[in-house]
């Protein structure tokens, strides 16, 4: 976990400070990643350059508030608190649907629409917080939670951002409760997706840092329908995590033959 930090903390300094930018933007939700993301930011860029912006809606449960001013209060970081309940209620109210994966799609696009005002406001860059696990599985929303500037943990697995959590201090009992992307009442991460994190992450890591195939999957002992289901679930999520795909029309397309490094010009 010392390299990984390591890592990790250079890779904020760097990205962040590279395109002039001394300031981190973090949405504080009171769960793991927010917090472990938080805690990074910190010790890349300083206490003062980082703001955590905390966006309960009204059905957010009270303790994500209190944990995440818990962590901003452990670290010592400037915080903004934005309720977004009425803003997302203005056009839920014009819409009756009562699809709640809909509506907490648009609850999550909303609070990433406040976070990138607030990057604007504060010369900051938004520091992402997605998981590998969640990035995998598509159990992400786009353009909300899956916008970011940098992307430290991207590369982690839940579990290893638990690891990382305990190595870096975050409080135990934010590690320890149940995961929730918290957009509606009694939400959590592993009844949506069906499996819990542990043996998930236990799949993912065979299917592609061991480069097993779901068949020896099977026949190490894992059960074929949460294998098949979980490839599945990889297959038909791939388009969030590819760029838009441009028509060619031309001989020089941008992302084919037209494409510069990240950092081309800086």
């Amino acid at each position: 976990m010392e390299a990984v930090k390591e890592i990790l903390i250079n890779f904020i300094s760097d990205e962040v400070r590279k395109f002039g930018f001394k300031k981190a933007i973090i949405g504080l939700s009171g769960g793991v990643d927010s917090s472990v993301g938080a805690y990074l930011a910190v010790e890349a860029l300083g206490v003062e350059n980082v703001v955590g912006v905390m966006m309960p809606y009204k059905t957010s449960n009270p303790t994500s508030l209190e944990d995440a001013r818990l962590v901003a209060k452990n670290l010592g970081i400037k915080t903004v608190l934005i309720d977004i309940s009425p803003i997302v209620d203005t056009y839920l109210n014009l819409e009756k649907d009562e699809d709640k994966i809909r509506r907490g799609n648009f609850t999550a696009r909303i609070r990433m629409a406040v976070l990138y005002d607030i990057s604007y406001k504060e010369k900051g860059l938004i520091i992402g917080t997605g998981n590998k696990t969640e990035l995998l599985l598509g159990y992400t929303t786009l353009y909300g939670d899956s916008a970011c500037a940098i992307n430290p943990l991207g590369d982690l697995y839940k579990t290893q951002v638990w690891r990382l959590a305990k190595s870096l201090g975050v409080p135990k009992r934010i590690i320890e409760k149940p995961p929730s992307a918290d957009l509606w009442i009694g939400q959590t991460d592993e009844d949506e997706l069906g499996v819990n994190y542990i043996l998930a992450d236990k799949i993912l890591y065979s299917l592609f840092e061991l480069d097993l195939t779901p068949e020896e999957l099977i026949l190490r002992g894992y059960e074929a329908d949460i294998v098949y289901k979980i490839v599945d679930t990889i297959r038909r999520t791939q388009f969030k995590r590819v760029e838009p795909i441009i028509a060619k029309v031309s001989t020089v397309t941008i992302g084919k033959e037209l494409s510069f490094p990240r950092d081309w010009g800086v």
